[in-house]
This record gives C-alpha cells, sequence and structure tokens, in this order.
C-alpha cells in the first residue's frame, strides 16, 4: 500500500493499514532522512503516547532507527509531543519521532517526525520521508526484513547501549515550572481543574500544582469511548465537575497534550480564539515580550486590532501548523497559533504547540489579574470590540463539494445581507463582509468535506452565515 503522510507525519488505523510491518516501512524512510542530517551523531529520540500499543510501535520504530546505525533514545514513558520535542532542543538531537495520532479516535494511531528545533519536520523533509517511505527498494527490504525477523531484538540493542532510556516527562515537568509563574497561581487561591482526557497528558500537572483537581489522570487507550479532542461535546463532565464544585477555571489537553481548550467558571466551554487573544496580550502588556504575530487564515480578526495596537507585525498563513513553524525558524516569532487551540510561543518556549503549557500561562493570567475567564474575555471585547465565532464541517460527496467550490469561486456579493467587501484566496475563500463580520470555506484534499468559518460581533449573525453556507 502507498503511505500518505499529512501534515507532520502518517495516521491511520490500528491493525488495517497501521500495522508493524508499515510502521517498519515509515521508520526505515525517516531513518534513511536521519542518516544524512548534520546532527546524525548526537541520535533521535522516540516518543509515544497512550493509545494501544504506543510503546510497541515505538520500541519498533526505535528498533529499525539503530539497524540503521543512529543513536537512539527512547521515552521511559508515555509523554506529550511537547515533551518529546522539549528533550530534542534539551538534549541537542537530530530530531525525532512521536508515535501518535493526537486527536484521533481510539482505533487510529500515528507517527509525526520532529526537527532539531523542537517542533513539527518542515514539508519539505515530510516528502523526502514520504517518497522514501515508498520506494520499491525500502518496501521489498523492510519485507525481507519483517518477515525474518533479521534485526536485533529491543533488549539487544539496550544491552549494546545503541537504545537508551531517557525520562522526557521529568525533563518536561521541570521545564514549565521554569517558564510558568506557579507560586503567583498557588498564591492566588484559584481553583483549577484539568482534565488530559485520558490521554499523553496524564501524570503531569500534579508535579507542577498538586493543589489542582485532575479528571481522567489515568492510562486508558480507549479514552472512555470519547475522541481525546477538547471540543464543548466532549468535555461535558469537566464542565458539569466545574459548576458543581466552584472550580474557577478548566484546563483540557488532546490525545497528545499539544492542543489546549478550556472551561471558564459557568462550566461553558471556552472559545480557542479568546485563549490566543488573552495570551497574546499578557506577553506583550505584562511579560514585555515582542516580535512577529503568526496566524492561520481561520482565526479572529480581533489578532488583527491588538497588533494594531501594540504595533506588532502580523501575517497569515493557510491553515496547518506546519506553515506556522516555517516562520518560527526563519524570524523572531512572538506567538503563532491556530484556530483549533493549537498555539506555539517560541518567545519563551520551542517552537510547538503545547497544550498544558498554555493552559498552566492561561491560569497565571487569571491568577495575576485576579479576574476569571468571563471577565477577561469581557474587558477584551469591550476594548476590541465582541467577536463571536463558529465552525461547521459539512460532511457530503465529492460531486457536490465541487458544486460548492465553483459558486465559491464565481463569488457572491452578500452573505446572510450582508455586503462583500473583500475575498482572500490564501486558503479556501475567505470573504470579508461588512459590519465586522467574516465567512470562510475551506475543502479537504483527501475527502468530501467542506469546512465552513464564520466570525460576527453577535453569535445571531455568525449563525445566519453558517445557514447561508449550508444551503450553498
Amino acid at each position: 500500500m502507498q503511505i500518505t503522510f499529512g501534515t507532520d507525519g502518517w495516521r491511520d488505523v490500528i491493525a488495517e493499514n497501521y500495522t508493524f510491518e508499515n510502521v517498519h516501512r515509515v521508520a526505515r524512510g525517516t531513518a534513511l532522512y536521519f542518516k544524512t542530517h548534520p546532527k546524525v551523531d548526537a541520535g533521535v529520540i522516540v516518543g509515544y503516547d497512550a493509545r494501544f500499543l504506543s510503546r510497541e510501535f515505538a520500541e519498533l520504530t526505535a528498533r529499525v532507527l539503530a539497524s540503521e546505525g543512529l543513536k537512539v533514545f527512547i521515552a521511559k514513558t508515555i509523554v506529550s509531543t511537547p515533551a518529546t520535542s522539549l528533550a530534542i532542543v534539551k538534549k541537542k538531537l537530530a530530531g525525532g519521532v512521536m508515535i501518535t495520532a493526537s486527536h484521533n479516535p481510539a482505533k487510529y494511531n500515528g507517527f509525526k517526525i520532529k526537527g532539531e528545533y523542537g517542533g513539527s519536520a518542515l514539508p519539505e523533509v515530510i516528502a523526502e520521508i514520504e517518497r522514501d517511505t515508498n520506494s520499491e527498494e525500502n518496501r521489498k527490504r523492510t519485507s525481507r526484513d519483517y518477515e525474518e525477523n533479521r534485526i536485533p531484538s529491543f533488549s539487544d540493542f539496550v544491552k549494546s547501549g545503541k537504545i537508551q532510556e531517557v525520562d522526557a516527562k521529568t525533563i518536561y515537568i521541570k521545564e514549565l515550572a521554569r517558564l510558568v509563574n506557579l507560586n503567583r497561581i498557588k498564591r492566588s487561591k484559584i481553583k483549577l481543574a484539568y482534565d488530559p482526557m485520558y490521554g499523553a497528558g496524564f501524570g503531569n500537572l500534579e508535579h507542577l500544582l498538586p493543589e489542582a483537581a485532575i479528571l481522567h489522570d489515568v492510562w486508558n487507550p480507549g479514552f472512555g469511548g470519547t475522541p481525546p479532542e477538547p471540543l464543548a461535546q466532549n468535555t461535558k463532565e469537566l464542565s458539569q465537575f466545574i459548576v458543581k464544585q466552584k472550580y474557577d477555571i478548566g484546563l483540557v489537553t488532546d490525545g497528545d497534550a499539544d492542543r489546549i481548550g478550556a472551561i471558564d467558571e459557568k462550566g461553558e466551554f471556552f472559545s480557542s480564539q479568546m485563549i490566543l487573544c488573552l495570551l497574546l496580550k499578557y506577553l506583550v502588556e505584562v511579560r514585555k515580550e515582542k516580535g512577529l504575530v503568526v496566524i492561520s487564515q481561520s482565526v479572529t480578526s480581533m489578532v488583527d486590532k491588538m497588533c494594531a495596537k501594540y504595533g506588532l507585525e502580523l501575517h497569515r498563513t493557510p491553515v496547518g501548523f506546519k506553515y506556522i513553524t516555517k516562520y518560527m525558524l526563519e524570524v523572531g516569532v512572538l506567538i503563532g497559533g491556530e484556530e483549533s487551540g493549537g498555539i506555539g510561543i517560541p518567545s519563551i518556549h520551542i517552537p510547538e504547540r503545547d497544550g498544558l503549557f498554555n493552559g498552566l500561562l492561561l491560569t497565571e493570567i487569571c491568577a495575576h489579574h485576579k479576574k476569571p475567564l468571563g471577565k477577561l474575555v469581557a474587558e477584551l471585547e469591550k476594548e476590541f470590540g465582541p467577536h463571536k465565532y463558529d465552525r461547521y464541517d459539512f460532511h457530503t460527496t465529492d460531486e457536490k463539494k465541487k458544486e460548492v467550490l465553483a459558486k465559491a469561486e464565481r463569488g457572491f456579493e452578500e452573505i446572510a445581507g450582508l455586503k462583500v467587501q473583500n475575498v482572500s484566496k490564501l486558503d479556501g475563500y475567505k470573504y470579508t463582509l461588512d459590519r465586522g463580520a467574516w465567512f470562510m470555506l475551506r475543502a479537504s484534499g483527501t475527502e468530501p468535506l467542506l469546512r465552513y468559518y464564520a466570525e460576527a460581533p453577535s453569535l445571531t449573525t455568525v449563525k445566519k452565515i453558517l445557514a447561508f453556507a449550508k444551503s450553498l
């Protein structure tokens, strides 16, 4: 089969296409890339999340990398993606691999590739590894090696010192303790609850804030039957807990803990768009940080207004953190983010999304201002105007998808009674409307799916815009 890589690696269904033989193929394709890396002698690391067989897939990956002559480190325990990325930087490695399918349902697993800088591998690197993975030579050799069990066992590689365990989780916890003002949070007496969704974020926060309440803080590769994605429909238990126990803030991270979600003091799911805005405001006004702001095309226009006020240069990219990462490696970026809760702050941390770090920084903001999330957003809206947002994913047929895209290409004079002022085709079609609203339409490149995004000063208008989209 042809193995197709996405943004920073490969994901597939366990035992269907995500098999040990196919992981072997991808691992060897990855090894071929790292063998030519300038820092190859420093070695690479393999991390793994809490999914079914992740440790076993990680051990196989480590064996294949070691069989190609690479020095390999493997995480001692289940770790988050940002923890694996941080270990690359701290140990000055050539890069690494993270066995994870992020926020996908439990039947999936995946293979993310990380660069020496502690972030997603760049698109050209991913393309090279995908090409080597699917080469005829690699297919034949992998099949032969796998069937004949030609590479040494994991224990043999460990005994020879070619594979070494490393406590990446402890490295990560110590770094968060340095980056976040934990004393300020503790002194504020803020009541914090955290839900790692049975994902790789479990077993971390208790070492930083022992007083925090933690839900689903155990290993459960089925994720309790709920996809480990921080969305309102997946976090009802945390919302109910916060209201019943009168907590001030709830944090939630996805399966590999690189994305952040939040619940406010009223038990309502908190907009990831506003998380980005609060972090930006705090970094500039309180922490006195500076730099470029890089956001995807679907992020709130409140960021534009904030950058204008602070005199910060703003760049928008197509949707996908790989585009933001590229900026982070080339220029001094203060913060970069997506509308889905993926936020990186390379000005003080690594160029990688880090859900728990961002959540703790959000808690620090509440502690600093001695105000709950709802109050802080009310102040943002008073200063920059209300910005209400929603998104709708429309699963359809390829024929219908093409029909809608053709309409979008022809354009619209007005949408939901709002006049179209401008159209951007940076990623799909984004229509700037009057009265401070916008509508965006993007198509999935791999499935019959359309994504509709809308923002306006009121939720009523947002719903009208999305209703228009659904009628196309």
